[in-house]
């Protein structure tokens, strides 16, 4: 299992729909979550795309050399880039960075923010121009110098002269819950990502796509994009979630599920229909909760509960093929540390090569008295220093 955390440059803070307890999501602060992802043996995190935060390729390139081993999801946007200027940006940035580039392969749901970037497409065009996308993109970062004439593409000797770090490239990542997206999916990604939906919706997607992938002759891998609000009991757990949207009234909600009635994505349409805007039945699944998705677009789920149950939900999914899983948490610095505290110990995590997952190397927590280390985990003694 992997876990992966998210970068949020759209923004950051202690409750939703408010300025209170607000975060400035400037350089020093996203630099500060990455080293905490890099310290904590976090495989990597997610950068999300989109007029309502910065820039991706950015702000992942400038934390390179800050960071040591974790590794970066960043957009690829069919229809907004060509294939080849992306094959050289993912080659770059993937030598650059020792190999640490993800790519996670973003067709856009949003009709209205597309338009404004020049791409006036409708919902199925946009994935048949993805699928011409990512047959030129996987042709010319291999080194293929490519010709190509399709119905949305004209590529003439598009070629890279210099090669990715990771052979054959950089893995893919895909998610989109349309038959249509699917089908790309099973086609041509490494990775097919879906966000948090009750365990029976999830498997119901594995199964589709696994049938799809192996028409291709492919096997993919699958992760799942979740929230999550882990504390030390249950009680506190459904307590901190309840005062995550404390400030969430009905204007709010109302703001938000109008903007996202216009969206044309089949997944947030899904991530819609889990709670229908309605804050009286949010507890969706055990322990799967919906208030995220109340004034949030994309991923709108959150596991919540104590560390041994949140760990079981996780292994569930696990059961039905999730190996990867992309967590987050408000506010996003505080909670990388507690979700590495808590839930670390409780899951089959792949290591990373450099260091484990968070494994102090020593006591944890503060002297007590200027004489003992406190009671440490697992032991319940306290441990005296020496005289």
């Amino acid at each position: 299992m992997q876990l992966l955390w998210f970068i949020p440059t759209g923004g950051d803070g202690r409750y939703l729909a408010t300025g209170i307890g607000g975060r400035t999501t400037d350089f020093s602060y996203l630099e500060q979550i990455a080293k905490a992802v890099d310290h904590l043996g976090f495989t990597g995190a997610l950068l999300p795309v989109g007029r309502y935060c910065e820039d991706p390729w950015v702000v992942a390139s400038t934390l390179i050399s800050l960071t040591r081993q974790m590794r970066f999801l960043v957009a690829l946007r069919p229809g907004l880039m060509s294939p080849g200027v992306a094959a050289r940006m993912a080659a770059t940035f993937d030598r650059l960075s020792g190999g640490r580039l993800m790519l996670n392969v973003v067709t856009g749901g949003d009709p209205i923010e597309l338009a404004g970037d020049g791409l006036h497409l409708n919902h199925d065009d946009r994935y048949r121009l993805t699928d011409e996308f990512l047959t030129v993109w996987r042709q010319v970062i291999t080194g293929t110098a490519t010709c190509f004439k399709g119905d949305y593409l004209d590529i003439q000797d598009g070629k890279l002269m210099f090669p990715p770090r990771q052979t054959p490239y950089p893995p893919l990542w895909f998610g989109g819950s349309s038959p249509i997206a699917q089908q790309i999916a099973a086609k041509h990604v490494d990775t097919y990502l879906s966000w948090g939906e009750p365990p029976a919706l999830v498997a119901e997607k594995i199964a589709a796509v696994r049938t799809l992938a192996a028409a291709e002759g492919r096997t993919l891998r699958f992760g799942l994009r979740l929230h999550v609000i882990v504390r030390e009991t249950e009680q506190e757990a459904w307590d901190a979630a309840n005062q995550l949207i404390r400030y969430v009234d009905e204007e709010a909600i109302a703001t938000a599920q109008t903007a996202l009635a216009k969206n044309d994505s089949v997944g947030q349409q899904r991530m819609v229909a889990l709670h229908q805007g309605d804050r009286n039945a949010l507890e969706i699944s055990p322990n799967l909760w919906a208030g995220v998705g109340l004034v949030r677009s994309g991923a709108g789920t959150a596991l919540v509960g104590d560390p041994d149950t949140v760990a079981a939900r996780l292994l569930e999914y696990q059961q039905l093929g999730i190996d990867t899983f992309i967590l987050s948490g408000y506010p996003h610095l505080e909670e990388a540390f507690r979700v590495a505290e808590l839930l670390f110990p409780r899951l089959p995590l792949e290591q990373n090569n450099l260091t484990p997952a968070y494994q102090p190397s020593g006591p944890r927590g503060e002297i007590v008295g200027n004489f003992a280390f406190p009671k440490q985990p697992g032991t319940g003694k306290v441990q005296l220093s020496v005289d």
